[in-house]
């Protein structure tokens, strides 16, 4: 082992784990919209390998389907979009073994981020309906491209927490994140903050704020909508942020020029101390969440948006897909999963337990190469 190289954790062969059988989709189409439902209420619709393959088959079926004008996805219950992956399948999956034969959480990633760039490049109206919870791979599914509407309710929470567990942002988050002004994408990634939903359309996450009451009309209207009304119907249902004082604020509008100033060092640890020599509460909050993540992942969370900045997306995803699978060979993620979803004793043992532990080496380690370009298992995306 490399002097400053973090511990790899040694896997059991041959054990399969099977997808999963309940895909926990559901799909149909009214006139010339197509919908999808999330529709697992009790996991807050974390997504599973079936979910995931059931959507890029729905998805790719309609893109050829001209009776389709534009798509929507929305989750059947009002406490979450998606929460994002399912972290437990990761957890008995990374404990039996990657290497020796968890072919299923490979291919969970592989394929979620294959369907990420297929949203992302989507040729129809990708409508996405967002009420309450939507993280991670949640957030992966509505940060698409040009044809990409996105829609947040008084309830929606968004966020990018993987820090909390040891892991970072993926799903395009280096990319998506790296481009929000004044260094929101790089707090929101650091301290796993949620933000409101008028914040979300305020540095640009989501596009309308729509009142919740509204939704089932708003499905009507689009239901009878034709080819090119369907951003106009959201548009006449939807409120201006201006006017959504009933909504309960999270505090982000409020601080952006306290986080641009301190997410604007060069170092996770410079931010640190920038937040230290700040005694008001928003400091002192950002600063406690930060201190109880990974400091490791931390720095590879830092190291990733500076570079996600430059890259496209296949790019990108191909990055993240490669920081993955260094991720679930290092012992980092277990512990932030067992300690927040297993145990629930919210006690993760980091290691190393302080910033200024963390080495270069340890760091650059997750940038490697996890497989020569020509086998990377995304080597295809455009």
């Amino acid at each position: 082992m490399r002097p400053g190289t973090p511990p790899v954790r040694h896997f059991t062969p041959h054990i399969r784990f099977p997808p999963h059988m309940d895909s926990h989709i559901a799909t149909s189409r009214t006139g010339t919209l197509a919908q999808v439902v999330l529709d697992r209420p009790q996991a807050l619709n974390a997504l599973s390998l079936g979910m995931v393959r059931d959507l890029y088959r729905a998805l790719t079926a309609w893109r050829a389907d001209p009776a389709v004008q534009a798509v929507a996805i929305r989750s059947s219950s009002p406490r979450a979009f998606c929460a994002g992956g399912d972290l437990r399948f990761f957890h008995e999956a990374c404990r039996a073994g990657l290497h020796g034969g968890a072919e299923a959480l490979e291919d969970f990633f592989t394929e979620e981020y294959r369907l990420d760039h297929l949203i992302h490049h989507y040729p129809k109206p990708w409508l996405v309906l967002m009420d309450g919870i939507v993280m991670g791979g949640g957030m992966g599914m509505a940060q698409g491209g040009a044809s990409c509407v996105r829609v947040v309710t008084e309830r929606a929470r968004m966020a990018m927490p993987e820090v909390n567990i040891g892991l970072f942002p993926d799903v395009g988050g280096g990319r998506f994140l790296s481009r929000l002004p004044d260094h929101v994408g790089l707090y929101l990634a650091l301290s796993g903050e949620a933000l409101s939903a008028a914040d979300a359309v305020r540095i640009g996450l989501a596009d309308f704020l729509l009142p919740s009451a509204r939704m089932p009309a708003l499905l009507d209207a689009l239901q009878q909508a034709g080819d090119g009304d369907v951003r106009a119907c959201i548009a006449e249902a939807a409120v201006s942020v201006a006017d959504a004082d009933w909504i309960e604020e999270e505090g982000l509008s409020a601080n952006r020029s306290a986080i641009a100033q301190h997410f604007a060092q060069d170092s996770v640890a410079a931010i640190a101390d920038s937040l230290r020599r700040d005694d008001s509460p928003f400091a002192r909050r950002t600063l406690a969440a930060m201190m109880q993540r990974s400091p490791l992942m931390l720095c590879v969370t830092f190291r990733q948006l500076k570079r996600a900045r430059e890259l496209s997306l296949a790019d990108c995803l191909r990055m993240e897909r490669s920081m993955i699978r260094h991720c679930f060979d290092h012992d980092e993620v277990l512990e932030g999963i067992r300690a927040a979803i297993i145990d629930k004793d919210r006690q993760p043992r980091w290691q190393p337990a302080h910033l200024d532990a963390v080495t270069e080496t340890m760091v650059e380690r997750f940038f490697e190469p996890a497989w020569p370009a020509h086998l990377h298992p995304l080597r295809d995306l455009a």
